[in-house]
């Protein structure tokens, strides 16, 4: 049986059993307080009384035939309204059906917009829409990831068979030259390669979560990339303090290592100057990195967390990277329930603040000298 039989079955029901109890109730009130028997008095009142009439014999005759009609009238009215109050019930719920079966096919732009007053139906409706729109931005980022790491695959590719095509037709070019250019290559191809798993990987949230200190990434990260900074001209600036989380350690690793190398190599030509700093919050941990540059806008600063996000500095840099940096950044902030902020600095360059959720530091246990026997 359809919902909506089953509610017009329910509302006849319910509606009957009222009736019932009500006629019920009637009943006995009538055999409470009518008679037995009530004199009968034939003629005018000066004529003797001479019989008793038996009321309640006669009361069963009238109230039964009454009751039984009044009993299939409700059934009808109970079947009847109940068919149209439930279909009028319903009626959202099929427009949310209809939306379904839109997405299903593959409509993920259509928007149920219930209107009427915020009931159940209407949560459920604008709760529906939400998903519709979020799922909507999910698989149109997803088409443009897909279309960009295409292209970015195919460009070393291309590359490749360019010089392997130069090398054979040109036997007396520089087979030296042409190897370092394919190390370039296809060391790019690596590196992107590998970005893109670390990508998948946290996307996944295929990872053990243990205790990591963000302090001791920062030194970990910063020590890798000093040399980087000091080719650069840049100067790294530490401060803050033990920052204990809960995560991924490689993970985290990696968004700290992003983040710094992001800082190094998109800053001023010379002179440029990062700073990192790890604090801690009522109920998160903060990772803040800021670095000198170039002015940027908001608008800019907004959109270079997407993948393969590119400006003139990053493809025109010694160090340009794959164009995966901040979107791994973001990717790993999510996927330990983090926040990411990217703010233009007012001077030039930017600052990135990474939000984790707190936890209570790690103490080890205290050593206990055993005696030995």
């Amino acid at each position: 049986m359809s919902v909506r039989l089953k509610l017009a079955l329910s509302y006849t029901g319910f509606l009957m059993v009222a009736g019932v109890m009500l006629l019920a109730a009637v009943w006995v009130f009538l055999l409470r307080y009518v008679p037995e028997r009530a004199l009968i008095v034939p003629g005018s009142t000066d004529t003797p009384i001479h019989d008793l009439f038996p009321v309640r014999s006669n009361l069963l005759h009238v109230f039964a035939p009454r009751a039984a009609a009044v009993l299939a009238f409700l059934l009808l009215f109970g079947l009847v309204g109940g068919w149209l109050l439930a279909g009028r019930m319903l009626a959202p719920l099929t427009r949310i059906t209809g939306a379904t079966r839109m997405a299903t096919n593959g409509s993920l732009s259509h928007r149920i917009r219930l209107p009427g007053r915020n009931d159940e139906f209407r949560e459920l409706a604008d709760a529906f829409d939400t998903m519709l729109a979020r799922l909507e931005a999910h698989v149109a980022e997803q088409q443009r990831f897909a279309a960009n790491a295409s292209h970015e695959l195919r460009t070393p590719l291309a590359t490749s068979k360019a010089l392997l095509d130069v090398a054979r037709t040109d036997p007396d070019h520089d087979a030296g030259e042409v190897i370092d250019r394919l190390h370039a290559v296809n060391t790019r191809a690596i590196n992107l390669t590998e970005a893109l798993l670390v990508l998948s990987r946290a996307n996944q949230r295929s990872f053990t979560r243990e205790p990591v200190d963000l302090s001791l990434l920062v030194e970990d990260a910063t020590e890798t990339l000093l040399p980087l900074a000091d080719k650069r001209g840049v100067t790294i600036e530490t401060s803050g303090d033990i920052t204990p989380t809960i995560g991924s350690q490689a993970l985290l690793l990696q968004l700290t290592t992003n983040l710094v190398h992001n800082a190094i190599v998109h800053n001023l030509p010379d002179q440029g100057t990062v700073w990192i700093n790890t604090s801690v919050l009522p109920k998160t941990v903060m990772l803040t990195v800021e670095n000198t540059g170039q002015e940027l806008t908001p608008e800019l600063a907004s959109t270079l967390t997407e993948p393969f996000q590119r400006g003139t500095e990053r493809v025109h840099a010694d160090h340009p990277g794959v164009g995966l940096g901040l979107a791994i950044v973001k990717t790993i902030t999510h996927a330990h329930d983090g926040t990411l902020t990217l703010t233009p600095r007012s001077a030039g360059g930017i600052r990135v603040t990474v939000e984790l959720p707190a936890t209570a530091p790690y103490v080890p246990p205290p050593a206990t000298n055993k005696a030995c026997c």
